[in-house]
Parts: structure tokens; sequence; C-alpha cells
């Protein structure tokens, strides 16, 4: 293999591990850009290590580009992370693990396939947000952040909030409790609303509550 196709093979899997790494960094997820340019360069590396660096041996070459598959599966976890009630990074783990295949692919000279699997990643995480956001969730509900200040401290305003959230059919998804200078606290929820209510409502069913002093949606 000429220093030329190498050249072009590592480049190939940073420019399309850098696109789909793009979209992670503009939503300010965990592994952003650089990683997913390192994990798709190091892919591409590792596979033509195991391709061309034991060629003229008896070695399997297919050993280490297999383990690239286990490796990327220990960096996405580090990725996942338990935020409230929810575990966020599973979609950040799962491009993750999509860029690791683009870089095999462009290390073993699979263009065509690097380019369409990074087409298909960078769709699923645009296109398919914006169908999930406009389209299933009137379906399913709609997540909604919300911040609620109270009068005093204590469970008592805390369990009246989710009283009145259970009422209204509002489901609970991420609980955040902040402690505040005057010693009352400050609730950060991520809530899904059902179709029938709107943000407007949520608003108005936590806002009348007597011990909540003020609430804003994020």
């Amino acid at each position: 293999m000429s220093l030329l196709d190498v050249v072009i093979r590592i480049l190939l899997a940073l420019v399309l591990g850098g696109l789909i790494g793009i979209e992670r960094e503009i939503r300010e997820h965990s592994a952003g850009f650089r990683t997913h340019i390192l994990v798709a360069v190091g892919a591409a590396v590792f596979t033509l290590a195991s391709t061309y660096g034991v060629e003229g041996t008896d070695h399997d070459p297919n050993r280490i580009s297999a383990q690239v598959v286990t490796g990327i599966g220990f960096l996405g976890a580090g990725a996942i992370v338990r935020y409230g009630v929810t575990v966020r990074g599973l979609t950040t783990a799962a491009s993750l693990w999509a860029v690791a295949a683009v870089g095999l692919t462009a290390g073993q000279g699979f263009y065509s396939a690097a380019v369409v699997t990074t087409a298909i990643v960078i769709v699923s995480l645009y296109a398919l947000a914006l169908i999930e956001k406009r389209i299933l969730y009137r379906r399913v509900g709609m997540a909604v952040g919300i911040s609620i200040r109270f009068r005093s401290q204590g469970y008592g305003p805390v369990a009246l909030v989710f009283s009145a959230l259970d009422q209204a059919h509002i489901s609970v998804k991420e609980i955040i409790v902040v402690p505040r200078e005057d010693d009352t606290e400050a609730l950060h929820l991520r809530v899904s609303l059902p179709r029938t209510v709107t943000s407007s409502d949520l608003l108005r069913i936590v806002g009348e509550l007597k011990e909540v002093e003020s609430a804003s949606l994020e």
C-alpha cells in the first residue's frame, strides 16, 4: 500500500468522524468534535495495522480490528451519565460506536460504506430529532424543563408540586434540587406533558400553589 493511500484513508476517517462530531459538539454533549475525530482516526489506523501490519505473518489480521469494537464499548460507557432519575448520553455513545465503524471501513478502503454510514448517522441525529420533536412528541408527550422557587424549605412544598403534577397526569423525568442562599430551595424538573397540557398550563398549575414563589420554563 502506498503512502498516499494510507493518508487518504486516515484523512477520510478524520473528515467523516468530524462531520458526525459537529452535531454532538453543537448540542454540547460530553463527546464532541475532537472525540469523534479521534475515535474515527484511531479505528482507521487500527484497521490498517491489523490488515497490513501483520502481512506476511501467521497472525489473524482481524484480531486487532475486532478489539476496536470492544474498546469503543468502554469509551461509550464513559459518555453515559446518570442525571437525576434518568440516564443521558446513550445517543452520544451510539454515535461513537457508529463513528468507529466509519473509521474501520475507511481504513479498509471501503469508502462507499464509510460515506453512506456517515450520511445515515447525520440524518439520524439531525432529521430524526426534528421528526421526534415535531411529530412523536405531539403524540406521546412533549418534554419541558421548569425551574421552581419555593417560599419555604423542606419536603412539604416539593410534595405539593409532585401531587399537583400527578393530578394533571404530568410525569416527571428528571429532578434536581438546588439549595439557595436564603435557606429555601429551587427545584429543576424535566417533565413530559400529555397532549392535552401545554407549557402555559404547566406554569399555571405550578404557579397557583401557595408555597411556590416563582416558576419559569427552562
